[in-house]
C-alpha cells in the first residue's frame, strides 16, 4: 500500500507518537532542549485555525477533503489565496510548535518529517491531478499563490 492512501492527519498523529516515544528514551534526548513554549503555543494555535479554516472552506463547498478522492471544484478564495495547502499548512505549523514547545530532536525531526511527506509525496499528488482536472485554470492558481506561504 502506497503512503498516498493514508490520510495526511493520521500520518501527522503518527510522526508525533513517534516523538513522543523517541524524546521518552533517556539515551536519545541525552537532556538537548531548544524550548521556546510561547512560540510554540502560538504556532499550534494559529496553525489549528488555519486548518480549520481551510477544512470549513472544504465542506462549505462540498469539496472532498481526502486527496485521493475526486474534485469536482477548485478553491482559490479565503486562506486559498495565501497558500495552495492550507491544512498542510496548518498541520505542519501544529507539529512544530509542538515541537517549540517541548523543544527535544525527536519533536523537530517529527515535524521536518512531516513537512517532507506532505511536500514531496502528497503535494506533487494533489498537482498533478488538479492539473489533469482543472488544466489551465489551476495552472493560473498555481502560479499566483505559493504552495506553503
Amino acid at each position: 500500500m502506497h503512503i498516498i492512501n493514508f490520510r495526511p492527519p493520521r500520518i501527522g498523529m503518527l510522526f508525533a507518537l513517534v516523538a513522543v516515544g523517541v524524546h521518552w528514551l533517556p539515551p536519545v534526548s541525552g537532556g538537548f532542549r531548544v524550548s521556546f513554549p510561547v512560540v510554540g503555543a502560538v504556532l499550534a494555535v494559529a496553525g489549528f485555525a488555519i486548518m480549520m479554516r481551510a477544512w470549513w472552506l472544504f465542506k462549505k463547498g462540498d469539496v472532498a477533503i481526502c486527496p485521493t478522492a475526486h474534485t469536482a471544484r477548485l478553491l482559490t478564495g479565503g486562506v486559498y489565496r495565501f497558500s495552495r495547502n492550507p491544512m498542510y499548512l496548518g498541520m505542519v505549523s501544529m507539529l512544530l510548535g509542538l515541537a517549540a514547545y517541548v523543544g527535544t530532536p525527536p519533536f523537530y525531526l517529527a515535524a521536518a518529517g512531516y513537512f517532507a511527506v506532505l511536500n514531496f509525496v502528497f503535494c506533487p499528488h494533489e498537482e498533478a491531478k488538479l492539473t489533469g482536472i482543472f488544466g489551465q485554470e489551476f495552472l493560473n492558481y498555481k502560479a499566483r499563490v505559493r504552495r506553503w506561504l
